[in-house]
């Protein structure tokens, strides 16, 4: 296939469907990683194409949605420094703090600017040498190379005016924490496949082998997702757990090892808080002693700043495959896209986002008006 609509081809969608529902003899759990995927998922239906017995729980895939609120509330500090340039993807410009988000800041006068890369608000520092120049350095695997490139040149090019906020987080701890977590129902995984043009999938075999969940490496496109659905179903069908790519064009098994070894260089393995979920041991990334000058926590003083979560958002269940976004009490009443209280409200890869766009007006009950 060379184009787009091949991959959300109707009749091959159904051909999936019907092949999937001969092979399934009983209820199966699988949960996609990737909140891209989720969204794929929502909007065409994916899920409706699927047999009775095979359910998709939707997990902690969306970086913007697990980036922790003691974060966001560091971000929002610095950001409102009148000697701060803050630099961040637009995506992130609406997550909800305790009191307000990054667009509150900027219209109030602080100097909070989009960028389109990481090495954007490197050049901006050159730029405005007078000022401090921050980026929000957000995501998984997939951002991480380009995010350590940014920081590598700052040094290179003795940047001092340049610093980064990292909420950078590793999908394989999360998984585990998933799979060890008493009550789990997941019996399988769809794993993100830009994370995986990243990292390979070598790390996904021990956990595939020590839980007995097959992991398949899994596209974005309708298609892509019923593929990795039946692989992965027909590996629990005949009592298989192994890491199988159903995204061939575009994933190694050893990945992309120079961006590894650019990673490495700048970035060290530290345990992460993830919004609604807690921490977890050895899941984030964090500069290394050599760029720690270029670390914005240190550099404002916030390293010790703590936030609690507010109790009202189910998004952590949502997020562990515990709950469906339409199952929580606040989603389309005290939780909208205008007035979210979580992330993934808000986020173009967020579960609840994906639900209230596309599926809200059938979950509503009869004679809502809504």
């Amino acid at each position: 296939m060379k184009f787009i609509d091949e991959y959300r081809d109707a009749g091959a969608a159904a051909g999936f469907a019907k092949a999937l529902a001969r092979i399934t003899t009983r209820p199966w759990t699988l949960m996609e990683v990737c909140g891209g995927q989720t969204h794929a998922i929502v909007k065409f239906g994916v899920d409706e194409l699927l047999p009775r017995q095979v359910t998709l729980v939707h997990g902690p895939g969306c970086p913007v949605c697990v980036t922790p609120l003691e974060l966001i509330e560091k971000a929002l500090e610095i950001a409102a420094r009148s000697n701060v340039t803050f630099c961040s993807f637009g995506d992130m410009l609406r997550v909800p703090g305790v009191r307000t988000d990054l667009l509150s800041v900027k219209a109030a006068g602080g100097d909070v600017r989009i960028v389109y890369s990481p090495l954007d608000a490197v050049e901006l520092a050159k730029q405005l040498p007078e000022r401090e120049v921050v980026f929000f350095a957000v995501g998984f695997e997939t951002t991480a190379p380009a995010n350590a490139m940014a920081v590598f040149q700052a040094a290179r090019q003795e940047v001092p005016n340049f610093s980064m906020l990292v909420s950078h987080v590793l999908v394989p701890p999360a998984m585990e924490a998933i799979l060890s977590a008493e009550g789990s129902r997941v019996q399988g995984f769809l794993a993100a496949g830009h994370v995986c043009t990243i990292m390979g999938f070598t790390e996904y075999e021990p956990l595939a082998a020590k839980y007995g969940a097959p992991i398949v490496v899994t596209g974005f496109e309708p298609l892509d997702i019923l593929q990795g659905v039946y692989m992965c179903v027909k590996q629990l069908e005949e009592g298989r757990a192994e890491v199988e790519n159903q995204y061939v064009r575009a994933v190694r098994r050893q990945g992309n090892l120079a961006a590894q070894r650019l990673v490495t260089e700048v970035f060290e393995v530290v345990p992460r808080k993830w919004r609604g979920v807690g921490e977890i041991p050895a899941s984030g990334l964090g500069l290394r002693p050599p760029y720690r000058r270029f670390d914005a926590e240190a550099r404002f003083g916030l390293e010790d700043r703590h936030t609690d979560e507010p109790a009202e958002c189910m998004s952590g269940l949502i997020m562990l495959g515990r709950m469906k976004p339409h199952e929580c009490p606040s989603f389309g009443t005290t939780c909208t896209p205008e007035h979210p209280l979580g992330a993934t409200m808000v986020s173009s890869e967020g579960a609840c986002a994906a639900y209230y766009r596309y599926r809200r007006v059938r979950l509503e009950p009869v004679g809502s008006g809504g």
